[in-house]
């Protein structure tokens, strides 16, 4: 991953959060203040890369169709948090002025 935008900050933070627990799309939604359309393809980019294995649920309820559900892999973890603390050391750098 080269560049942590601030909607794949908060998702991986919601990721984080239950490292080893499996979440709803809708779940992650919520958590992480994003929209549908910007947390599915960000899901599948994930996917893509390794970081998030996905399976789908059948409903409990009549009618109701299946939902898929995602979990960081063993691989992911480990390179969420090490983003995650990449991307918080470049913000706590200080700035560099120049002087004229």
């Amino acid at each position: 991953m080269q560049r942590l935008t601030r909607t794949t900050t908060r998702a991986l933070l919601a990721f984080l959060d239950v490292p080893r627990s499996w979440r709803y799309g809708y779940d992650l939604m919520k958590v992480a203040s994003l929209s549908s359309g910007t947390l599915y393809p960000l899901l599948a980019r994930l996917t893509d890369e390794g970081w998030l294995e996905s399976r789908w649920e059948e409903s409990e309820f009549p009618g109701k169709p299946p939902r898929q559900l995602y979990r960081l892999t063993a691989t992911g973890r480990p390179e969420a948090r090490h983003a995650l603390e990449r991307a918080q050391a470049s913000w706590l750098r200080p700035l560099r002025t120049t002087e004229t």
